[in-house]
């Protein structure tokens, strides 16, 4: 079993807590995708990242001086967005370091596929981007299912945590003989299932330490999963998607 997750635009550097193990298989690929940046215009990477100037600014500091091969941090610890936070994985232990490297993979527009211990520099590229490379209009045609590829000659089952915008470099070409299930999060309101994206990052990086805390081998392991008051709903789910419903506490959204 892998698990896939996106993953976050606000990036750190790292390099004292532990050192990165690997560098990422797809590098090369990163390495033509940096070239091609290097060559836009301030105004033209603004657009791409659709940002402000501080942001831009910063980026575009960060593209100039990039070093891919060194003062590397490893993935898991470099990206500090809302799922990560929840993850915290800066507190594993041992045991759970070592669930998340043979389990975890983190995709990326920038890199390819990721594993947690992978050394990373920060970056700004989301996958639905439009950047043209070659003859590829965009970063989707780009990467085609080589990502996709990767995975599936490491398993035949995957637990999906990732946001739609990454998930689907993986589904769209789903062979019959790799089970695809996807984790949904939300709360009923008027019969309907309704995420919140806030919520859906927080309940995807508890969920990923539970995995870790508890060593999950199998998909269904998931199902006791109860953070931040998620309950798996039979009835709403299938053998593709779990369904978790959460009771909100006195009106409260936390």
């Amino acid at each position: 079993m892998r698990i896939i997750i996106s993953p976050a635009k606000k990036m750190n550097v790292d390099t004292d807590s532990f050192p990165y193990r690997d560098l990422p298989e797809f590098l090369p690929n990163t390495e033509e995708i940096c070239q091609k940046l290097r060559k836009m215009s301030y105004e033209e990477l603004k657009k791409l990242w659709k940002c402000n100037d501080q942001i831009a600014q910063l980026n575009v500091r960060r593209l100039r001086e990039m070093d891919l091969h060194s003062c590397l941090t490893p993935a898991v610890l470099a990206y500090e967005g809302i799922q990560y936070q929840y993850m915290a994985p800066g507190v594993f232990t041992d045991q759970e370091y070592a669930y998340i490297q043979e389990h975890l993979r983190i995709l990326s527009g920038f890199y390819g596929v990721l594993r947690p211990f992978d050394g990373v520099t920060p970056y700004r590229l989301e996958m639905q981007a439009k950047l043209k490379i070659g003859e590829c209009k965009d970063l989707y045609a780009y990467w085609g299912d080589r990502l996709a590829q990767n995975l599936f000659r490491e398993t035949d089952c995957i637990l999906n945590l990732a946001s739609k915008e990454y998930s689907i470099c993986v589904s769209k070409f789903l062979p019959d003989t790799v089970r695809f299930i996807t984790c949904v999060f939300g709360e009923e309101k008027g019969g309907k299932v309704i995420e919140k994206g806030t919520m859906c990052k927080m309940a995807r990086g508890e969920m990923v330490r539970f995995m870790a805390q508890n060593q999950v081998s199998a998909p269904e392991q998931v199902k006791s999963f109860n953070g931040l008051n998620y309950r798996f709903d039979e009835s709403r789910s299938d053998g593709n998607t779990y369904i978790f419903l959460r009771d909100r506490v006195g009106g409260s959204d936390l």
